[in-house]
């Protein structure tokens, strides 16, 4: 079992930055690909960006190209998300998941093992 912690959530102005860190507890994160989810109000959870489990190789969503960045430690067991240039839609509860698949095609939820409870985002305009 893999329990993962979602950290590093907050309020901030349109244009602001925030990193959200996702550590884990009862199993190296170094076997998995890593990967963040977001669910706005209202909306279904939808794909941020992966990482695969030697973080070489990554994958965003079109919204947040060029504005989020995820990276991991696997030394410290932590993965994170770097998200400068935040926008008002990117306001959204934000799920760190880990996947014991392969690929940087894999954005559905059914493809991930392991959940954390989640973060609050919200960006203020």
């Amino acid at each position: 079992q893999v329990q993962l912690h979602e950290s590093g959530g907050g309020v901030v102005q349109a244009g602001g930055s925030l990193r959200l860190s996702c550590d884990a507890s009862g199993r190296t994160l170094s076997s998995y690909a890593m990967g963040w989810f977001r669910q706005a109000a209202g909306k279904e959870r939808e794909f941020v960006a992966r990482i695969n489990w030697s973080g070489d190789m990554t994958s965003y969503t079109d919204s947040v190209k060029g504005r989020f960045t995820i990276s991991r430690d696997n030394a410290v067991n932590t993965v994170y998300l770097q998200m400068n240039s935040l926008k008002p839609e990117d306001t959204a509860v934000y799920y760190c998941t880990a996947d014991r698949g392969y690929g940087l095609g894999r954005n559905k939820e059914s493809q991930y093992n392991y959940w954390g409870q989640g973060t609050q985002v919200t960006v203020s305009s």
